[in-house]
């Protein structure tokens, strides 16, 4: 069956960088597109970005001031696969669970009803 499992969480302080790991068996990786999503405490979990089958990329910060785009970057490796989430100058505000996520569509969803397959998560803490 179909597994997701994600790597590469922990307490940074702010400013700093992790990049996040999803290593998925039971698919054929390149048929799936692939997300992030996140979850803070009391919160609805909620669109990062998401890859598609061809690498175009969407993030949540599409529609948000320059200063918010570019923090975060989404990549894959077929040969690997594995999805990767790249995240600079992290914020106390970023701390939560990071889930990765598939589903076999060639662009995935912003919602997360539009996904099949999920991870354990992974937590991320940012410290002031």
């Amino acid at each position: 069956q179909v597994q997701l499992v994600e790597s590469g969480g922990g307490l940074v302080q702010a400013g700093g960088s992790l990049r996040l790991s999803c290593a998925a068996t039971g698919l054929t990786f390149s048929n799936y597109a692939m997300g992030w999503f996140r979850q803070a405490p009391g919160k609805e979990r909620e669109f990062v970005a998401r890859i598609s089958r061809s690498g175009g990329v969407t993030y949540y910060t599409t529609y948000y001031a320059d200063s918010e785009k570019g923090r975060f970057t989404i990549s894959r490796d077929n040969a690997k696969n594995t999805v990767y989430l790249q995240m600079n100058s992290l914020k106390p505000e970023d701390t939560a669970v990071f889930y990765c996520a598939a589903v076999q569509t060639p662009l995935g969803s912003t919602i997360p009803a539009g996904w099949n397959y999920w991870g354990q998560g992974t937590q991320v803490t940012v410290s002031s």
